[in-house]
């Protein structure tokens, strides 16, 4: 991850100082893990998910309440705070902080909606088929969350249907047995010296 990290950090700031990554895919597609892998290789970034500020009533209606409690405060140049969502009491919480790094990764079904691309420096899209994706999660989640997860597909569905992220992603990754795949994206790549292809030798970590 050390190049892509370090191609990152030089992106000229997108949301005040801020450089804002979205991560973005289908649930399941692994997109906490890389964003996970990618803050530490960029030596401790903020991660941002998308699961603490949705909640049951508003699965994808949150884009006013991330505006107002992240991108403004960034824009000013200042840290950021957002209340955060507990899946299990269905309630709203204290407020975290997330402070205006010199990079932050937002992660999350649809972290590259229309009303966020504006102030991402660069968007990543975890290329996994969304039936697979799916399917992961489910596993994952197990049988007291299949209730939960029919309503999701069908909402997640909607979503990508009417606000599609991935036609607008810099770059492509997919998950290997061991490491990542990083390709351009439709939107097209970070540039000649962001080498984002490995075809040849095992598979590796970027």
């Amino acid at each position: 991850m050390d190049q892509l990290a370090s191609r990152l950090r030089r992106l000229p700031p997108s949301c005040g100082p801020v450089r804002l990554i979205g991560v973005d895919g289908h649930a399941g597609s692994g997109k906490s893990t890389l964003a996970g892998k990618l803050a530490e290789a960029l030596g401790g970034a903020p991660v941002l998910r998308l699961d603490d500020i949705a909640s049951h009533d508003e699965l994808f209606a949150w884009t006013g309440r991330l505006l107002t409690q992240v991108i403004e405060p960034f824009g000013r140049g200042e840290s950021a705070s957002y209340t955060t969502y507990d899946w299990r009491t269905r309630r709203f919480g204290t407020a975290r902080p997330l402070p205006a790094a010199p990079v932050v990764l937002v992660e999350g079904v649809g972290a590259g909606r229309r009303a966020l691309r504006p102030f991402l420096a660069c968007l990543l899209w975890m290329e996994m088929p969304s039936e697979q994706a799916w399917a992961r999660g489910r596993s994952r989640d197990g049988e007291e969350q299949r209730e939960f997860w029919d309503g999701w597909v069908a909402a997640e569905t909607r979503h990508f249907a009417e606000d599609p992220s991935r036609p607008h992603a810099a770059l492509l990754v997919r998950q290997l047995g061991q490491g990542y795949e990083v390709l351009p994206g439709p939107a097209g790549g970070l540039g000649p010296d962001l080498n984002v292809t490995r075809s040849d030798g095992p598979p590796r970590m970027w």
